[in-house]
């Protein structure tokens, strides 16, 4: 995940167009919470859409993991959180599972609108079947999101351009791909490490990324390798990368 200034070209992008003022409309209002990593990338999106008299967006919270994510949606109960893909914690998986309750309620619905760095089918069919109603990267505009966060607080889907074809393949099509039985036996968690080991990371730094202890890390490390019936991290690398999980 990238601060503004390297997400893509996310922040030139924001800043040549000016702060954010299409989308919200005349009386418009919604309550968003932002979930993100990266505090310099929080702060440019509140700098774009966040300025409620002319956007209708009023960001109500921040979170930057997921415990602070469950807790910040549960005490603000936002309309529209815009939440990235990879937090520490669980990723934003997790998020939607917590926030589960919330998501259901008919009164007032807490929906969700994934905003990452990342385009890999994984992250979108993941944070899709969590319960998502879209999925946008941050090389969006600021007036694009505005209107992206409109249409989901008023129950449609929303995705980038490029990835719109590929969800309607992947969840309406009779030829869809079918569901990977050996990755879905692994937690959120485990698919986390799992990932990080086939980037070549050492388990110090996983341990630092995730916010979890070294022997934490190995312990989800035995356990992934035991679900796959894989021998060592050279193997879990191969089986990972095949399955385009880098």
């Amino acid at each position: 995940m990238s601060d503004p200034t390297e997400a893509n070209g996310t922040a030139g992008s924001a800043e040549a167009a000016g702060p954010a003022q299409e989308g919200g409309g005349p009386g418009r209002h919604v309550r968003v919470v932002l979930v993100d990593d990266h505090r310099m990338f929080r702060t440019g999106v509140q700098a774009e859409i966040g300025q409620t008299g002319q956007t209708g967006v009023e960001v109500v919270g921040e979170a930057a993991d997921v415990d602070q994510a469950v807790t910040v949606i549960t005490a603000t109960r936002p309309e529209v959180v815009l939440l990235d893909v990879h937090l520490p914690g669980g990723g934003g998986v997790e998020v939607l599972r917590r926030c589960a309750p919330l998501m259901g309620d008919t009164e007032q619905p807490v929906r969700f609108l994934a905003l990452s760095v990342s385009d890999a089918a994984e992250d979108v069919i993941g944070v899709i079947r969590g319960g998502a109603r879209g999925y946008v990267t941050k090389t969006i505009t600021g007036a694009d999101l505005v209107t992206s966060i409109f249409r989901v607080q008023e129950g449609d889907a929303v995705f980038s351009p490029r990835l719109a074809g590929f969800v309607l393949d992947a969840f309406a099509s009779t030829d869809a791909p079918p569901v990977d039985e050996d990755l879905d036996r692994l937690t959120h968690r485990e698919r986390e490490v799992l990932r990080l080991i086939a980037r070549g990371y050492a388990y110090k730094e996983i341990a630092k990324q995730l916010y979890i202890s070294v022997k934490t890390v190995e312990s989800h490390v035995s356990a992934v390798l035991r679900k796959l019936q894989l021998s060592n991290r050279h193997e879990l690398t191969r089986w990972a990368t095949a399955r385009r999980l880098v």
